[in-house]
């Protein structure tokens, strides 16, 4: 499976950046106004937003060619947490478009978020 990027430096992301645990949960609410809860997935998913506001043109250009050959959310791919250093198999991006910005001479930025599935 492919491994997702690291900067030049080495690092998987700048600060901020943030992690998130979500639980889909359905609740079923019946007329005598009880509710019945359960899970809709059998684990955790883990959401990863990654600002890199102080990347090179060479990494935010490495960073987009990763996004094309993944195809937005349809790809697959190892993920490594940048705060505790697990590798994540099977991550997708949460988005199906890139948006990237060149702020000044070898100096860009973007905003990625992750899924874990």
């Amino acid at each position: 499976m492919t491994l997702f990027p690291r900067l030049s430096t080495g690092a998987i992301a700048q600060y901020p950046s943030s992690v998130r645990a979500e639980t889909s949960t359905r609740i079923l609410k019946y007329i005598d106004g009880s509710e019945q809860r359960f899970r809709e997935t059998a684990g955790t998913a883990r959401f990863w937003t990654l600002r890199l506001d102080q990347v090179t043109e060479l990494e935010m250009s490495a960073m987009e060619e990763f996004f094309v050959a993944q195809q937005g959310r349809f790809g697959q791919f190892t993920f490594v947490d940048p705060f505790d250093g697990t590798e994540y198999p099977n991550c997708s991006f949460d988005a199906d478009s890139i948006r990237s910005q060149i702020f000044g001479e070898d100096w860009a930025g973007t905003t990625l978020t992750i899924r874990s599935s």
